[in-house]
């Protein structure tokens, strides 16, 4: 038996073991994976049931303390460490073919100290409101999340450690109606399932929807309202993919349902407008969508399809390109500090546009632990098998599939 073979059955074995061991006596208080949009980031890494190392070790509440009441201010991050193995080469030069944040082969790599400082607006308020956060990201992921005219003017060297300002935004509530909130600045985009922050994230590797077929972050602004209980209405003026006020303006907006016991949610994302990419095709229009499916089939079984679709009437290469794919994940609560995880992905780079210069189907399925033996600090085990359908993408494009067995470390401050 090939090895690529043997460690995906030995890995296979193990999930399933995992799964079939799970005690269900334990009532998981694990919080659910991923989220409807970036938008929703600070309610999910930095809420009340967030403990980080600091607190987990001493007890002592820093955010809590008079200095940061009186500031009105609330500062948390993590660091990430983390290695991807790769079954198939040994040398970093030929990295992991398309796989980006985790592509160097067989190696330890700080991949994030990430920092954030945030006033919360008050939403329930009669009056208006004023909040902000600012976000830092040093490490090898920030090479991936730079936004042109900005971040790559800030460490413009050759290191794999980059520095990247992801975020820095002022919001503004107004007591309108339902009440309307305002978002100006640099911010996540509200494209997509996964992010870029890794504690927002079940795997520790991405999916290439995420890696290639979305924007990371836009310099603009949009708006916020809450129509009902159930639906929520974001829109606004950004200026294109990844781009600091350095491209035409485009439409980024979403909607979002959640049933009356929040066990299901249902987001559509949209941008649309003009992209500069150069000569011959200047100036021309690229739009995206994408749908996120949420669903607790019970309290530990959790479910999310998502599917996305770009399409751009001219690139530098092309007259005209598309791209889509179909993702699924399904998450089991182990224990309250333990859960497993299986992601299986397909992506079409249908013109060699997105990827590599040729078109391909990429298809991914990984598979995952995650381990907080202590509050504050996380481990996330997962192999990863790759496979392409057409052309040779891995191992320098010396070969059509690949395995991965990587692991990460999460440590909240």
């Amino acid at each position: 038996m090939r090895m690529k073979e043997l460690t995906l059955a030995v890995c296979g074995a193990f999930l399933v073991s995992s799964l079939a061991h799970a005690d269900t006596s334990t009532t998981s208080t694990t919080k659910p994976y991923g989220h409807q949009s970036y938008a929703d980031l600070v309610d999910e890494i930095a809420g009340d049931e967030d403990v980080g190392l600091v607190e987990s070790l001493t007890g002592y509440k820093y955010n809590e303390s008079s200095f940061m009441q009186a500031l009105g201010v609330k500062f948390g991050g993590w660091t990430e460490i983390g290695f991807a193995g790769n079954t198939g080469t040994s040398k970093s030069s030929h990295g992991n073919g398309p796989v980006t944040f985790n592509d160097g082969p067989n190696e330890f790599k700080l991949h994030q100290v990430y920092g954030y400082i945030e006033r919360e607006v008050d939403t329930t308020s009669k009056s208006i409101s004023f909040g902000f956060r600012a976000d830092l990201l040093y490490g090898t992921d920030a090479r991936f999340t730079t936004a042109s005219n900005f971040d790559t003017n800030i460490l413009n060297d050759t290191n794999q450690r980059k520095l990247a300002f992801p975020q820095a935004y002022v919001n503004v509530f107004l007591p309108v109606g339902n009440g309307l909130t305002a978002t100006m600045g640099h911010f996540y985009t509200l494209i997509g399932y996964e992010v870029v922050p890794a504690a927002g994230n079940f795997f520790f590797s991405h999916a290439y929807t995420m890696q290639y077929g979305e924007p990371f972050t836009h310099s603009g602004g949009y708006l916020t309202y809450q129509l009902t209980d159930n639906i929520t209405l974001r829109g606004g003026a950004v200026t294109g993919w990844d781009a600091h006020f350095n491209q035409p303006v485009n439409f980024l907006g979403s909607v979002a349902y959640a049933t009356d016991d929040e066990r299901t949610s249902l987001t559509a994302s949209l941008i649309t407008g003009s992209v500069e990419t150069g000569s011959p095709h200047d100036d021309h229009n690229r739009t995206m969508y994408s749908i996120v499916l949420e669903h607790d089939i019970t309290d530990r079984l959790h479910y999310v399809l998502q599917h996305d679709l770009g399409v751009e009437s001219g690139t530098s290469t092309n007259s005209s390109a598309e791209w889509y794919g179909v993702n699924q994940y399904l998450f089991y609560d182990i224990m309250h500090n333990l859960a497993a995880g299986l992601r299986m992905e397909w992506f079409r780079d249908d013109d060699g546009t997105r990827v590599n210069s040729f078109a391909e189907n990429y298809i991914g399925v990984t598979g995952g632990l995650n381990y907080t033996p202590i509050a504050g600090f996380t481990i996330r085990p997962e192999v990863r098998y790759d496979r392409t359908t057409e052309n040779n993408a891995f191992d320098n494009f010396r070969d059509n599939d690949q395995i991965m067995l990587s692991v990460s470390g999460i440590f909240r401050f």
